[in-house]
């Protein structure tokens, strides 16, 4: 073997082991990663946060009291109704239909918000 085969041989080992521990890696897909943060609603500083949440089918939405004043969650059309939430207290609610879903604070009614379910 002349010294330049040599060196390619050499070489050779290192590369062939690399592409057999690649070859037997396992790939990462999308189900893979972490999911997404469950849907939620913070109520702060008399506001639904964020006012318009969209979310799929089947998501439960979860309401939680960062005020310290308390608060409601209740469906314009009756579909769902919380207690009178008081600080770090939570509700949630499953959708189980597409639709828009607007809501307000029975105990302060100027605060408004909407679900919708796609």
């Amino acid at each position: 073997m002349t010294r330049k085969n040599v060196w390619f041989a050499g070489l050779a080992t290192p590369v062939m082991i690399t592409m057999l521990l690649l070859a037997g890696s396992t790939s990462v897909t999308a189900n893979d990663q972490p999911s997404a943060a469950p849907p939620a609603v913070k109520i702060d500083n008399f506001s639904f946060g964020p006012q318009t949440l969209t979310v799929p089918v089947g998501a439960t939405v979860t309401w939680t009291n960062s005020d310290d004043i308390p608060h409601t969650a209740v469906s314009t059309e009756g579909v769902f109704k919380s207690k009178v939430m008081d600080t770090d207290e939570k509700f949630s609610y499953t959708f189980t239909k597409a639709g828009t879903y607007p809501y307000f604070c029975s105990v302060h009614p100027k605060m408004t918000g909407k679900v919708v379910v796609q």
